[in-house]
């Protein structure tokens, strides 16, 4: 049997030595690596981020600072056919990577899986077709020290056979209450499997430990809940005997007497106990139904069972409630073992940072806590909808991989901070100094966002009638500067920043004329930003064709004057250029022009705009240019669309041009995804529209049908006759060499026009 070349020093003591040098708090990270069945068809999370093709991935999570990473040595990834038909290419070149890092694995072996085909979580040979292969996987890698046979197993027993979201697709509680056995029996008999050849090697174990709170009718509903989610954990450690909380209810759906007492006599205690935990994790059980929609209802319950972020007043409890749970309960080490929110980039970067903060916590006082994990390392997919439908919905990770290469955001960015740091001190501190905590950084060193509380801890949270008194942290830091008050880009950023926790101040021209130098001093000088966003500027293209000296001043002039004062206070800048900046030809059609592509304006707002851009980046090359196109928005009333379907809703023709073909750009979307770029540190040009192009009749047909109108009101005509003064490119599509990070057309048009039908568009 295979094991390790003969001229190789056996590597037993890499990853030890590296697992066991560190006495800080430690950054572990780990990819999204779900391979889990819905029907007939599986979700695959390795290949859907492309984790599975790029080997470097493991060096970029080594340059964290991360002591250990999660990897998925995923029982359906290496013997997908048969359970005596191996292919070790793949975990051979990555395990050989990882000793070279010297960075120590925790091998997952079924991450919210049911197994390869030939088993399923209700297969009475479940557990034994999983410890016979943890024995293959660590007779070929006894080096490995670390592993979770099974991620989350009583999460992924709920999601199975309690709510029927995956396979088996069950939804009652003797389903659940047999999946769970087979998988803690499974993880009992892969570790004993994997200690015959290593007997060193460690169980971490995880699962997402989410509180529920409740009325004082639903009480006991929830006290059985906050009591069943440490089942797992109690099986494994040989708790669960006469006199359980649960004892009755697992004896009354189908467990036997002598299967409970096997797990008291193979007792197998977490060496580490992982806690994972959500936003969506924190449960509400309300029997005040006249206080929700009807659809809040579950039929079959009754109550309400909602977001407690959502109605409690008080928050969530988070990680360091459960860390001191669990710490009071099970006395065991402790780390958090997924930290990841599929949020704007501010909120993810708080979210991290208070783990971070709650694991330093809790460790101060006293509990073993080892690590927080960056989870989701290079984003997820389709999660949105616990991974029931394949939509292709991407939630960015320390990486966005929606690039040529995984590109590093800014929760990577403070992930390598935090994790290089407390690398950097347990090398420089001595062993004698113990389980000392390090001190956090200051967070304004780290980035400017963190300055403000999650949504979380915000009032926009509460949906619903709040339980109890609510408590909210105020937002606060530097504030943001955004230029261009009356116009529907600069609203629409101000809007984002509120929503979005981040200070700002939306500036009319006589706060801060972005022409004049002395004007620019002054409001920096003023107000103290960390950064600006300039959406100031000249927009009536076929006026800039007389108006020269004006529109030059406001495109072209103002947005270097602004580069320069950016760059000498060293503050971030973003700001806002054309498709106009091409000419229509030089690509040829049905050819997208990327950031490479060359600049030939054909008319004056165009030359104003690609000047602009050429002073801004020679004045302040980390300033971020965004060239967009054809603007639509919910809050604009004067947009091509919206003015277009005011005229259909009049039984009035809807004249467009037929011979322009543009990228349409919906402003919500191009604010959230400018905002998540800037965050990110980027710089230089980048192209944002939807994905997708239409000429501006093909527009307008797309538009009508989405709001419910007929076609036949739109007429194709050629610009020409639409009186436009100065001359337009026939073709002026946009993509991104860089990263196509907008959603398509298609999907902007279908929000638009609910909107448009809902009667909050402006008419």
């Amino acid at each position: 049997m295979h094991r390790f070349p003969e001229e190789q020093t056996p590597p037993s003591s890499t990853f030890a030595a590296a697992a066991d040098s560190a006495s800080t708090l430690q950054l572990w990270a780990g990819p999204e690596c779900t391979v889990n069945r819905v029907g007939d068809g599986w979700f695959d999370q390795c290949e859907a981020t492309g984790f599975a093709h790029r080997l470097d991935d493991l060096d970029r999570m080594a340059s964290l600072g991360a002591r250990r990473v999660r990897f998925p040595l995923l029982w359906e990834r290496t013997a997908p056919e048969a359970p005596d038909r191996f292919d070790w290419a793949w975990a051979d070149s990555r395990v050989e990577r990882l000793r070279e890092l010297r960075l120590p694995p925790i091998a997952g072996l079924v991450h919210h899986g049911a197994g390869p085909h030939y088993t399923h979580l209700l297969d009475p040979a479940f557990p034994q077709k999983l410890a016979d292969y943890a024995a293959r996987v660590a007779e070929r890698y006894p080096d490995i020290l670390a592993y979770t046979p099974v991620n989350e197993p009583l999460t992924t027993a709920r999601f199975a056979a309690l709510y029927g979201h995956w396979h088996p697709h069950r939804r009652d509680d003797a389903s659940f209450v047999r999946v769970l056995l087979h998988e803690m029996r499974g993880t009992v008999l892969a570790m004993q499997a994997i200690r015959r050849v290593q007997p060193a090697a460690e169980l971490v174990q995880t699962d997402d430990l989410g509180h529920t709170a409740a009325t004082p009718a639903l009480q006991p509903v929830a006290d059985f809940y906050n009591e069943r989610r440490w089942l797992a954990y109690d099986l494994l450690f040989g708790r669960v005997r006469p006199g359980h909380a649960l004892w009755d209810y697992l004896l009354r759906h189908g467990a036997t007497e002598a299967e409970l007492r096997w797990f008291e006599e193979a007792a197998c205690p977490a060496d580490i106990v992982g806690i994972n935990s959500y936003i969506t994790s924190e449960r509400f059980l309300d029997d005040r139904l006249s206080l929700y929609p009807p659809e809040r209802v579950d039929p079959e319950t009754g109550y309400v069972d909602v977001e407690a972020v959502r109605v409690l007043g008080a928050g969530v409890g988070g990680f360091a409630a459960r860390l001191r749970e669990a710490h009071a309960r099970l006395g065991a080490p402790l780390a958090i073992t997924e930290v990841h929110i599929g949020c704007s980039r501010e909120e993810q970067l708080r979210w991290l940072q208070q783990a971070w903060d709650a694991a330093l916590a809790v460790r101060a006082d006293g509990a073993d806590v080892r690590a927080v994990t960056c989870w989701a390392a290079f984003g997820s997919v389709d999660w949105d909808s616990l991974l029931t439908r394949q939509r292709g919905h991407y939630e960015p990770g320390l990486w966005d991989v929606r690039g040529p290469e995984p590109r590093l955001t800014a929760i990577g960015a403070l992930a390598r901070k935090l994790g290089l740091a407390a690398k950097a001190q347990d090398e420089a501190r001595s062993v004698s100094q113990g389980l000392q905590a390090a001190p956090a950084p200051p967070h304004g060193l780290l980035h400017p966002a963190l300055h403000g509380p999650g949504w979380w801890q915000r009032e926009l949270r509460l949906a619903y009638a709040v339980h109890g008194e609510p408590a909210h942290q105020p937002i606060a830091g530097p504030p943001l500067l955004i230029t261009g008050a009356r116009g529907t880009l600069g609203r629409a950023f101000a809007a984002a920043c509120a929503v979005r926790g981040l200070p700002c101040h939306l500036l009319t021209r006589q706060e801060m004329d972005i022409a004049d130098p002395v004007s620019v001093a002054a409001a920096l000088k003023r107000w103290q930003p960390w950064g600006v966003i300039n959406t100031a500027g000249y927009v009536r293209v076929d006026d800039a064709e007389q108006d020269g000296e004006r529109q030059w001043r406001e495109n072209a002039l103002g947005p270097a004057v602004l580069a320069a004062a950016c760059a000498e206070a060293g503050i971030g800048l973003m700001t806002f250029s054309s498709d106009l900046v091409f000419d229509g030809a030089a690509d040829g059609p049905h050819r997208p022009y990327d950031e490479a592509a060359t600049a030939r304006p054909l008319n004056a707002y165009g030359r104003a705009k690609l000047a602009a851009e050429r002073d801004v980046l020679a004045r302040w090359p980390q300033a971020l240019v965004v060239r967009t196109a054809a603007f639509f928005s919910p809050s604009d009333g004067h947009n091509f669309i919206t003015q277009g379907l005011a005229r259909l809703q009049r039984d009035e023709p809807w004249p467009a041009a037929a011979d322009q073909v543009v990228s349409p750009t919906y402003v919500p979307d191009l604010v959230s995804t400018a905002l998540d770029l800037w965050l990110d540190g980027e710089q230089g040009v980048w192209h944002l529209a939807n994905e997708g192009e239409a000429s501006w009749a093909e527009l307008a047909c797309q538009a009508a049908e989405a709001a419910g109108f007929s076609r036949a009101g739109v007429q194709a005509v050629p610009g020409a006759s639409l009186g436009q003064r100065a001359p337009r490119p026939a073709y002026s599509a946009l993509t991104s060499r860089r990263g196509r990070l907008m959603p398509g057309l298609a999907s902007a048009l279908e929000r638009y026009a609910g909107e448009w039908r809902s009667g909050t568009v402006p008419r």
